[in-house]
């Protein structure tokens, strides 16, 4: 038996999920989560074997679960479901070792077949998010996007400064780079770009 927890932060749609999935003879949906910190709990508590995961939930996204998940050395296999081609999203979602990468779209018994599909080892990407990854490379560092990330947080460039251990115009410097590769006009801007692409 394939045992799988939902996380998705609309009711309808865990509900209408956990139903269908719930009538294949060897799935078995053990518990449903309706924002990330939930998923993140009920995975290290229950150890399905696989999480059906939403990207955008409250508290902690799909990609965070994934992230946080890959770094402890989980068994569960993470299967993403989203709505969102978004390049930033894929590229972080294959950094954090999920298997499979589908939209939501897709019938109940193509989700059933992709799950098992899973389980047997192999990876399940959709074509159209694939494809649509390939369109907007990242240009940001790893360091430029953790800085960009703190400053959509309303850190200032002193506080920035003291969690990463950088002069206060390293982090300026970091921050005229940003804006400089992304075209934009200020960090306002910045932000609103990269959260749109899915790069922070």
């Amino acid at each position: 038996m394939i045992r799988i927890v939902i996380a998705e932060d609309q009711g309808m749609l865990r509900g209408a999920l956990g139903s269908l999935l719930d009538f294949e003879e060897d799935i078995e949906v053990i518990a449903q989560a309706k924002n990330g910190k939930e998923a993140l709990y009920f995975i290290q508590t229950l150890e399905p074997d696989v999480c059906l995961m939403d990207i955008e939930m409250p508290l902690m996204s799909g990609l965070e679960v994934a992230e946080i998940l890959m770094k402890q050395g989980s068994n569960c296999k993470i299967i993403i479901l989203t709505t969102f081609a978004r390049p930033g999203y894929f590229e972080r979602a294959v950094k954090a070792d999920v298997h499979g990468y589908l939209l939501k779209d897709g019938s109940s018994d193509e989700l059933a077949e992709s799950i098992r599909s899973v389980m047997k080892g192999k990876r399940e990407f959709a074509p159209e998010l694939i494809f649509g990854s390939m369109k907007d490379e990242n240009p940001l560092t790893e360091r430029e996007r953790e800085v960009l990330r703190m400053v959509a947080d309303g850190k200032t460039a002193k506080e920035i400064s003291a969690i990463l251990f950088l002069s206060a115009g390293t982090v300026r410097n970091y921050m005229s780079e940003i804006i400089s590769k992304l075209h934009v006009k200020n960090r306002i801007e910045a932000i609103s770009i990269a959260e749109e692409k899915g790069w922070i």
